[in-house]
């Protein structure tokens, strides 16, 4: 197996039972970081038992119930991950709770294993995510933070969403974030899931690569519904090929107790951050949908 078949996984490639794709600790080889995407036909429900791990339910599209301990939230979803942010709900570890939606869709469930269980289910708005436009020209992107530090509270899950117009470079400049260096860096392991706009035939690419004590090396050519996993080393850059938007979710947990998302740059690349002060944020952001062409 190479480097890039072990942690690149096409879409249809990690399907189980109900799920599109199922990424856990133990099939991804490390220890908290998971992932589940969801098809519900209309009328259907799934029944989710979240054990060990904390839990969002994220719409990608369409409408569903959440009902858990006898409370139900209702999400109203979207109608695709370019048109805009969407509501979603926190389920904690331990939990039972029925998945349920009228009228269909797809629903990512991001997770991360946890030994604490503190945090209430609960509802999260959508004018509550906070959306930022983060670099400037050729690198700018869109990122909606949904469950990070300080924009909703959880025990150890990360859960964001980046937005890249086409032509443009995300996750860069290439950083890293596996190990634990207080105020400095974290350890996280992390899921990147993908999806491209247009009518099927759109695609990107994303880069992991290594250090000398630790290496790996992937370089995948990604497309709707394809996944990449990074235990560790320098990730970046994902890159939209002109025509073409890119989405990924990006899902991190790891074992630090306080839950931080701290990344060092490549020191080799990370002078490009200094060159966006002399550039506009790309007129394309914020995402209201595909980008017409």
């Amino acid at each position: 197996m190479t480097e890039t078949s072990k942690y690149y996984l096409p879409k249809g490639s990690g399907t189980d039972g109900p799920y599109d794709l199922l990424v856990t600790p133990e099939s991804a080889g490390w220890g908290y970081s998971g992932l589940r995407i969801l098809t519900l036909k209309p009328g259907e429900a799934h029944a989710l038992s979240t054990h060990d791990s904390e839990f969002l339910v994220l719409p990608l599209t369409g409408s569903c119930t959440v009902t858990t301990d006898g409370t139900s939230f209702e999400l109203e979803g979207r109608t695709g991950v370019f048109a805009s942010v969407t509501d979603f709900a926190y389920l904690p570890r331990e939990s039972e709770a029925l998945i349920s939606s009228a009228s269909g869709g797809r629903f990512a469930l991001p997770s991360a294993r946890t030994e604490q269980g503190g945090q209430p289910a609960r509802y999260g708005r959508k004018e509550g995510v906070p959306v930022e436009l983060r670099g400037a020209g050729a690198c700018s992107r869109q990122v909606n933070n949904y469950c990070l530090p300080g924009t909703f509270e959880a025990e150890q899950l990360l859960v964001c969403e980046v937005l890249t117009p086409g032509g443009n470079w995300s996750s860069y400049p290439p950083h890293k974030h596996d190990e634990a260096r207080p105020g400095e860096e974290s350890e996280l392991e992390e899921i990147y899931y993908f999806e491209v706009s247009g009518d099927g035939n759109g695609f990107g690419y994303q880069r992991v690569y290594g250090t000398p004590e630790r290496p790996i090396d992937v370089l995948a050519e990604i497309r709707s519904g394809d996944t990449v996993l990074i235990p560790h080393g320098w990730h970046g850059p994902s890159i939209a090929a002109p025509g073409y938007d890119l989405y990924y979710l990006n899902v991190m947990a790891g074992p630090g107790q306080d839950r931080a998302w701290l990344i060092c740059d490549d020191p080799a690349h990370g002078w490009v951050r200094g060159t966006w002060d002399s550039q506009d944020v790309d007129d394309r952001l914020p995402f209201e949908g595909p980008h017409e062409r």
